[in-house]
Formats: C-alpha cells, sequence, structure tokens
C-alpha cells in the first residue's frame, strides 16, 4: 500500500506537543503505522557505561510518531499538504500536492 510520506521526506507535526515543527522521516515502522522523525519527539534514554557509551548517563533519542499526525511539506510553501496518487500515461505512479505539484514517485512506468 502506498503511503503518503517516506523515508526522507521533510515533513510538518500536525498534532501534539510538537505541533507545527518540521523535520526528516529517519524510518518507517510500516507494522505500527509510525516514523521516526529526526529532531521530533525526543525523549531520554538512561544508559549504563559501556564501550560505546563509556560515560554512561542520559541520551536524547527520537521516539516514533504516529503516520496519521504528519503532513508532507509542500516544495513551494514549505507548509504541509495533502496528497493524492495519480497514474500518469506511461503507468507512473506520483505522488501530487492537491494543487497539481509533484511531491515524488511512488513507482516507475512499466518497461516494455
Amino acid at each position: 500500500m502506498a503511503r503518503h510520506i517516506k523515508k526522507g521526506d521533510l515533513v510538518q507535526v500536525i498534532a501534539g506537543d510538537q505541533k507545527g515543527v518540521t523535520g526528516r522521516i529517519i524510518r518507517i515502522i510500516p507494522d505500527k503505522e509510525q516514523a521516526l522523525v529526526e529532531g521530533v519527539n525526543l525523549a531520554y534514554k538512561h544508559v549504563r557505561p559501556s564501550r560505546r557509551n563509556p560515560q554512561g548517563g542520559r541520551i536524547r533519542i527520537e521516539r516514533p510518531i504516529h503516520l496519521s499526525n504528519l503532513l508532507p511539506v509542500h516544495p513551494k510553501t514549505n507548509k504541509g499538504t495533502r496528497v493524492r496518487f495519480v497514474v500518469d500515461a506511461k503507468g507512473a505512479k506520483k505522488r501530487q500536492a492537491l494543487d497539481g505539484t509533484e511531491i515524488g514517485i511512488v513507482r516507475k512506468a512499466k518497461q516494455k
């Protein structure tokens, strides 16, 4: 199933404590319909001293946020926009903002 966002997209949070904040998608978790967004929904994780982290202590990590609370950022207006999917004459499936601006390709056209 096509998602309205994908890894690497710039998104805006539309609900919750972080409402209005923008960030890049680090990872999508399709089973839970959640995503990790860079710099959004940060939480502290307490870690013991180890080779990787010799001091131990508290580190800040991103926690997942539900996909319904995210909108892709429109390239021209830099605001969140809804997305529709359009299949062109060649058979390529594309994401499109409601004003007709192309946001990205979901599936390339089949070669014959």
